[in-house]
C-alpha cells in the first residue's frame, strides 16, 4: 500500500508539526517512509507544502502532479494553489478560515480587501464535491479553544474520515512521545475534537 498525503498551509500554522506527526506514525507501523517540506518564505506567513509518501516503491520524496491520495488544508487559498497534485480518486480536507495576503490593502470597514476565503470554498466543493471535506473553522476553534492546536484538530477530522492509515491511538502514540508533556494533554484533547467535527 502507497499514501500520498499532501499537507498546505501558511507559515505557523503547524503544517511541518503535523507532516513529522504522520511520518513518526508510519514509521511506528512499519510503513518507509519518504517527505520533503517547501517552505519558502514561512516565517512571513507564505506557503508551506509538506510532502509525505507512505509505503514501498517510493522512491523520490515529492508527490508527482495527479498523484496524491490526501490533501490536507489549513486555509481554503493554499488548498486551491494545490489542487493539481491531487489524484483522480483523492480527497481534501480543508478549513475555511482564510489568511489573507500580506499584501491584501484594507478596506473601508478595516476588512482585508480583495481576498474571500468563501470564493475558495465553494470552488473546492464545485470542482470535488464529495470529495471535499470542509471544516468550519470557527467551529472547530470553539471547541479545541486555541489556534496552537488546530493542526492536531485537523490530523483528528482526517483520521475519522478514514483519510490516513492511523488509528487515533497510533497518532496519541506520538504526541505522547514527541510533544513536551506540558503540551501533551491539550494535543491530545484536540485530536479527539477533531475526530467529532
Amino acid at each position: 500500500m502507497t499514501v500520498n498525503c499532501l499537507i498546505t498551509g501558511v507559515g505557523g500554522q503547524g503544517t511541518v508539526l503535523m507532516a513529522r506527526i504522520i511520518g513518526s506514525a508510519a514509521i511506528n507501523r512499519g510503513f518507509s517512509v519518504l517527505g520533503a517540506e517547501t517552505i519558502g518564505m514561512a516565517q512571513r506567513g507564505g506557503s508551506v507544502v509538506s510532502h509525505i509518501r507512505l509505503g514501498d516503491g517510493v522512491y523520490s520524496p515529492l508527490i508527482p502532479p495527479g498523484r496524491a491520495d490526501v490533501i490536507i488544508a489549513f486555509e481554503p487559498a493554499e488548498a486551491v494553489r494545490v489542487l493539481p497534485f491531487l489524484s483522480p480518486t483523492g480527497k481534501l480536507l480543508a478549513l475555511d478560515r482564510g489568511v489573507a495576503p500580506v499584501t491584501s490593502s484594507l478596506g473601508a470597514d478595516g476588512a482585508k480587501a480583495g481576498y474571500d476565503p468563501a470564493l475558495m470554498t465553494a470552488y473546492l466543493r464545485r470542482c470535488l464535491g464529495e470529495r471535499a471535506a470542509i471544516i468550519s473553522g470557527e467551529n472547530l476553534l470553539r471547541r479545541i479553544g486555541s489556534a496552537k492546536v488546530i493542526n492536531v484538530a485537523l490530523l483528528g477530522a482526517a483520521l475519522a474520515r478514514g483519510m490516513l492509515p492511523f488509528t487515533a491511538e497510533h497518532i496519541a502514540a506520538v504526541i505522547r512521545e514527541r510533544i513536551p508533556a506540558k503540551f501533551t494533554g491539550m494535543n491530545l484533547a484536540a485530536l479527539e475534537a477533531g475526530r467529532s467535527v
